[in-house]
């Protein structure tokens, strides 16, 4: 499969998505449903070639607010009911300069029910969720999210100020671990994720792109998940997932981003009782 970054700059040509600020952007609030299905189809086929994307109601759900108070900081959470069957999750933001978020690939000792991360959104759009299954199926659902500019929303602070402690990481873990059940744990990694399309509020010029682009989180020996992110990912990610603890071991986390920072952080997890 492609890196993300080259599926965006191969959507960008064949789209006509710009991937740095532009005026006039092709997609909108007044497009018709028949154009925004022409432009998931060209997506899909971009991401997926002839594999075949059946609709679902019941393999993944996605939950989006209708209109975003803030569209560089948009909450999604995903809920697949039949966890037992997830191999992976993409996530597209389908107007989006680069649409492919991420990409989840799940290991043996995930917990597959729910996932939720906060993402940016550039325009009136639909999301979509593909659920991969075990056995090489895709599912897809999508939400209609109203949002604009969020892919170009400055931080608020210098670049310096954004870039100060990348890499630091937290993880804060909920629920009481019990043999075979799974605990909820939140990730939360400083990194200002910039897209490319921000402006620098002091020498007007444009921030080069700088965001993590691949997340490992394994519990012991056992990888829980594996994330190709791009830059609809906002700014220091926070992933909230679940694991299944058998035995013990560390909680260890791996991050890398797309100019070479690496950072590697371990956490300790609760212990299981029986």
């Amino acid at each position: 499969m492609k890196t993300l970054r080259s599926l965006a700059l191969g959507l960008a040509v064949s789209t006509g998505l710009a991937l740095v600020p532009a005026a006039g952007f092709a997609a909108g609030a007044s497009d018709t449903d028949a154009e925004r299905q022409a432009r998931w189809t060209e997506i899909a086929t971009s991401i997926f070639g002839d594999r075949k994307i059946e609709p679902t109601e019941s393999l993944i759900k996605v939950d989006a607010p209708a209109r975003a108070m803030d569209a560089a900081l948009v909450p999604i959470t995903l809920t697949m009911p039949e966890k037992d069957r997830i191999k992976g999750v993409h996530f597209i933001i389908d107007d989006n300069p680069s649409p492919y978020a991420a990409h989840f690939t799940f290991g043996p000792a995930a917990d597959p029910g729910e996932l939720k991360l906060r993402v940016r959104i550039n325009n009136y759009t639909n999301v979509h969720a593909v659920a991969e299954t075990t056995d090489g199926q895709l599912y897809e659902a999508a939400k209609f999210v109203k949002a604009s500019g969020g892919c170009s929303a400055p931080m608020g602070m210098s670049d310096e100020e954004a870039m100060r402690g990348m890499g630091d990481m937290k993880m804060k873990f909920s629920g009481d671990a019990q043999s075979g059940k799974p605990v909820e744990a939140t990730l939360m990694i400083r990194h200002p994720n910039f897209s490319g399309m921000q402006m620098n509020q002091v020498t007007r010029d444009y921030t080069p792109a700088r965001y993590i682009n691949k997340l490992t989180v394994s519990y012991g020996d056992a990888n829980v998940f594996t994330m190709d992110g791009d830059i609809s990912i906002s700014s220091n990610p926070v992933i909230n997932f679940a694991f299944v603890p058998k035995g013990s071991g560390p909680i260890k986390v791996a991050a890398t981003d797309n100019q070479g920072g690496q950072w590697q952080h371990s956490f300790t997890a609760p212990s299981p009782s029986n």
